[in-house]
């Protein structure tokens, strides 16, 4: 099945908070070799005026997963995990993710490109904390291959 074209202007309900974790934030820093102290030592992270860790800009996908998560579960949406490459990533900052911050996310999906029997879905996850404040917004394009005959 391709993907669906009503897919195009769908906007998805929030998800549930994500409290993020200082251990998370370190074990994130660790595995893309953020090796700022800001992002490890709190007191450093203080020391810059935040009130805790500070997660590297790529860490807004840990949030941001849980939106695509909604998308892959659309049983109408034609996209299927085996078919998928994600094939572009944006974030767009307001203010730096910060370990105590607890985000919540919205997805809407703002373009469908078919290009033969391939298809380019551009969703925006925008990322909001407790005070329902903007964030950061994530866009990802994913590429969504062609269904086998």
């Amino acid at each position: 099945m391709p993907v669906n074209p009503e897919l195009l202007g769908r906007v998805f309900p929030p998800t549930p908070p994500y409290l993020v974790g200082r251990e998370k934030v370190r074990e994130f820093s660790r595995a893309v070799f953020a090796d700022a102290a800001v992002h490890t030592d709190p007191v450093a992270a203080r020391a810059l005026g935040y009130a805790d860790v500070v997660a590297p800009p790529t860490f807004a996908m840990v949030v941001q997963d849980l939106t695509i998560q909604q998308l892959l579960a659309e049983p109408d949406s034609g996209i299927e995990l085996s078919r998928l490459i994600h094939a572009e990533q944006r974030f767009r900052y307001t203010r730096p993710i910060v370990a105590g911050d607890e985000l919540s996310a919205v997805l809407t999906i703002g373009g469908i490109r078919t290009l033969g029997g391939n298809a380019m879905v551009t969703s925006d996850a925008e990322i909001t904390d407790a005070a329902g404040e903007h964030v950061v917004t994530a866009t990802s394009v994913l590429l969504v291959g062609e269904a086998d005959a």
